[in-house]
């Protein structure tokens, strides 16, 4: 992706943010994968008062292709969803901190943000299709219940 698509990328997030006050941030590693997942669900299932955004320590360069394909089985599309890097303003920004889990412990996001809730959701990253079906539909009961959870405290 050419440097001016990301700068518009980003300014545009930095825009809607600015808009929404009630932001939940999914992080893990890479976001390619699980953060991506839960970021989706969420985008899906959430009163529309609060947004979510996703974002990655040392982020991939892209979604992983069969995280891609086991959202689209839900019909949810993430082939548009960008891998985006954790920053202090995405954080700060931020009602609540949700970390997927860490494979990685040296770029575990826990290390850096306080006052996380850490789901411990296996990585899909090398996972057969089957099995990244499994983390999505766990990812799904994870968001399903952080939802119920706003709903009623709302």
């Amino acid at each position: 992706m050419p440097f001016i698509s990301i700068q518009i990328y980003i300014n545009q997030y930095l825009c809607d943010c600015e808009e929404m006050s009630d932001n939940v941030l999914f992080v893990c590693v890479e976001n390619a994968g699980r953060s991506q997942m839960a970021e989706a669900f969420f985008r899906k299932y959430a009163p529309d008062s609060f947004s979510a955004i996703s974002a990655g320590t040392t982020p991939s360069s892209q979604v992983n292709p069969l995280v891609v394909q086991v959202m689209d089985e839900v019909g949810i599309d993430v082939t548009k969803q960008i891998p985006k890097i954790l920053s202090d303003y995405m954080i700060r920004d931020s009602v609540k901190v949700i970390n997927m889990g860490c494979m990685d412990k040296e770029s575990c996001p826990s290390l850096f943000v306080d006052d996380v809730v850490d789901w411990n959701v296996s990585d899909p990253k090398g996972k057969s299709v089957d099995e990244i079906r499994k983390i999505r539909d766990s990812i799904k009961s994870q968001v399903m219940d952080l939802v119920c959870s706003i709903e009623e405290n709302n």
